[in-house]
């Protein structure tokens, strides 16, 4: 793809527990283009998660590269690496790894505060974000004291506060309710058209999959269906 923001090509990753070998990953090549929501999907199992971690630098591969708008990623020495996630990528996780003693605004700019940025400048960014996923009036909240759905908003702004180029969720809408998913993707879906940010999501939900601009499926650690034969 001429504008290519994700390139992977021959990716394998095998897990060794010491006792047994898994193949998690046989060889993947997959491009995600610029803008553009991919959808991953196949059964439990399948190697999707593994993916969305060795394509985002979460974890190491065994053979391959993956290159992000042009670096190659695990070329990086460790530190370089987390820094370049933290600048230039956001994660939205089923769990939503909200730190429960933190308010919502205090969760959202975290990524910022760590990356260096100004208080003040951490904290206008971070209302800003909870004010465009609707959850301004509930800055101050605990994680505790919010919904599911509103748990999620506050890791989408979170994932959102960096302005990064590319957002990869695992389930984002795994742990909620049919009419709050729905919300969940709405919201997703007007941030990728606005923002132009490319999303990559994991995902078993079909009504997800239907969301998306491609689904990607995968099978015994290796894609079947690249889904490029979509209309253009």
């Amino acid at each position: 793809m001429p504008d290519s923001i994700i390139s992977a090509t021959g990716i394998y990753k095998t897990y060794d527990t010491g006792t047994v070998k898994v193949d998690a990953l046989k060889g993947v090549d997959l491009s995600v283009e610029r803008g553009e929501m991919v959808a991953i999907m196949g059964p439990s199992g399948c190697g999707k998660t593994t993916m969305l971690n060795c394509l985002s630098g979460l974890d190491e591969i065994d053979a391959g590269e993956v290159s992000i708008d042009g670096v190659v990623l695990h070329d990086l020495p460790d530190d370089e690496r987390s820094d370049y996630r933290a600048r230039r990528m956001g994660f939205v996780f089923q769990l939503y790894n909200l730190l429960p003693v933190l308010s919502a605004a205090e969760n959202v700019e975290l990524p910022l505060l760590v990356s260096g940025v100004s208080p003040a400048e951490s904290r206008k960014r971070s209302l800003e974000l909870l004010e465009l996923v609707g959850l301004s009036e509930r800055a101050q909240h605990l994680p505790g004291e919010l919904s599911g759905g509103q748990r999620q908003r506050v890791t989408i702004a979170r994932a959102l506060v960096n302005q990064p180029h590319i957002v990869w969720a695992d389930e984002p809408t795994g742990d909620l309710d049919s009419e709050t998913a729905s919300g969940i993707m709405d919201l997703l879906c007007q941030l990728n058209v606005e923002n132009g940010q490319s999303f990559v999501i994991v995902t078993h939900s079909d009504d997800v999959g239907d969301r998306a601009h491609r689904i990607v499926r995968m099978r015994d650690g290796q894609i079947v269906d690249a889904g490029d034969d979509r209309p253009q």
